[in-house]
């Protein structure tokens, strides 16, 4: 019984350790899996997908050649995004950041000091575990560019998200557009078959799928998993535009959804719940340049 209990124990603290080195250590798992999961895609792309349509005479080459586009720009945006300093809070430049942005006296309030740091907590900013360090505008580590997303690197990480989304999207175009092609060429859209009764039926969408999937089961597969990807990177994308739109931080939302259980500020009564408003926003115009001009504390002193 001993054993028993003694060997689940091990295997939780075994995972636990696991788990911590793997989503709160610097590491660079996650971007080895990024390059090898485009690799993959972009290999099979080239040696399927391209080669065929090249056979076909594919006459829409800007199309074919779309995907390798973006895949530049989106290396370009990730290699930015990855290398970039995100907005890191030190001594020597604390005293600068206290003043880019208001205390909202809710999320942020004015004189904390971080217990790790040892500085002054600027507003919109938060110590990561993972980076060690305080980020200014802080959104979320990523675990993807191995590197917290922050006031330096926001309007980069938009763009490398809006540029993997469109890759995604222009491969499962090509690749969809190549299999069509290829029913088309077959006249298999019109054609029939038998069933087990030996009654005749035109073909209808399934049959059509199995057919293709018999046929060319690598792209299909490929085609699957790319579609899920543009609708996974599509949902995110749209997210991060609006908190883009609205001026907002993933840190910032999420603490506003759960903070119905803070306690109140000294100066409010204890029986008055503090309210949420975003201080933030100044329209979207101007949201969109501070993302990707981020506002120095110079440029505040002079409005």
């Amino acid at each position: 019984q001993v054993l028993s209990l003694v060997v689940p124990t091990q295997l939780q603290r075994v995972t636990h350790q696991a788990l911590h080195r793997l989503f709160h250590t610097r590491s660079c798992l996650f971007v080895g899996l990024h390059i090898a999961l485009q690799a993959a895609v972009f290999g099979e792309y080239t040696w399927e997908v391209f080669m065929y349509c090249w056979e076909l005479q594919f006459h829409l080459l800007l199309l074919l050649l779309l995907p390798y586009l973006l895949l530049a720009g989106n290396v370009g945006c990730f290699l930015l995004c990855s290398r970039a300093n995100p907005g890191i809070v030190t001594k020597s430049n604390a005293a600068s950041l206290v003043e880019v942005y208001a205390y909202d006296g809710v999320l942020f309030q004015r004189g904390l000091v971080c217990p790790t740091c040892a500085v002054e907590k600027p507003a919109r900013s938060k110590h990561c575990s993972v980076c060690r360090t305080c980020v200014h505008r802080f959104d979320h580590h990523c675990v993807w560019v191995n590197n917290c997303i922050g006031a330096s690197n926001a309007g980069v990480f938009l763009l490398y998200l809006l540029s993997l989304t469109a890759t995604a999207g222009a491969v499962a175009a090509v690749t969809a557009a190549l299999l069509v092609q290829v029913l088309l060429l077959s006249n298999a859209m019109h054609g029939t078959y038998l069933d087990a009764q030996g009654q005749e039926h035109a073909v209808e969408i399934p049959f059509l799928v199995q057919h293709l999937f018999l046929t060319f089961p690598r792209i299909v597969f490929m085609l699957g998993f790319v579609i899920l990807l543009t609708l996974v990177l599509g949902g995110y994308c749209s997210f991060s535009l609006y908190l883009a739109l609205t001026n907002q931080t993933t840190n910032e939302w999420c603490k506003s959804r759960r903070f119905g259980g803070s306690s109140p500020l000294p100066s409010q009564p204890c029986d008055k719940p503090l309210v949420y408003k975003n201080i933030y926003s100044k329209g979207i115009w101007r949201n969109l340049k501070e993302i990707f001009n981020p506002t120095t504390v110079l440029e505040r002193k002079k409005k």
